[in-house]
């Protein structure tokens, strides 16, 4: 790797790494799942960046890759779920180690907030994925409905049709908390 190149991936790093990172840990509700997804981008956006063509912004490639790469791996864990399930029913669910749902805190949660917060991510978990995937960007890291459509590739009135299916569910799973402390 030459001088710039480095110096031009350190400041891609310092620049991307914590959107990154909350992005992934707002869809994969796992610190260490989020930690190695970090590296996982960076390691796919360094080998790709020579084919990026810039026809949409740097942040949503980068984005984009985040979401996609956080979505394969929710859903090889559902497979993998689902493939534990049906071996446990045969008595076999030794040949696969599947663990249950943990309780999520998000590390940016007050202490007082902590049980909101673990039924609010819980919820959350709940949405179907593309519902969770514009909910999550555009309430963690504020992306707006235009940017959101962008990263999903989507219509901005697929986003609009998203995220007002996501709060209704919401509100729906959390009753008493969607009325006190989601807007």
């Amino acid at each position: 790797m030459k001088s710039g190149e480095r110096e031009a991936y350190s400041e891609l790093l310092l620049q991307y790494s914590g959107r990154v990172y909350n992005t992934a840990l707002g869809l994969l509700q796992n610190r260490e799942d989020a930690e190695d997804m970090t590296q996982e981008v960076f390691t796919e956006v360094f080998r790709s960046v020579s084919g990026f063509r810039e026809q949409s912004k740097l942040s949503t490639w980068i984005y984009r890759i985040t979401v996609t790469k956080s979505l394969e791996l929710i859903r090889s864990r559902q497979r993998d779920k689902r493939k534990g399930i049906i071996l446990s029913l045969f008595g076999k669910e030794h040949l696969l180690n599947v663990t249950a749902d943990e309780q999520f805190y998000h590390p940016g949660i007050s202490l007082e907030n902590k049980e909101m917060s673990a039924a609010l991510f819980n919820a959350i978990r709940r949405l179907p994925l593309k519902q969770r995937t514009a909910f999550t960007l555009n309430k963690l890291e504020n992306l707006s409905y235009s940017e959101l459509a962008d990263v999903m590739d989507i219509s901005v009135s697929s986003v609009e049709s998203l995220l007002f299916r996501a709060k209704q569910k919401l509100k729906e799973l959390l009753g008493d908390y969607y009325e006190k402390n989601i807007r």
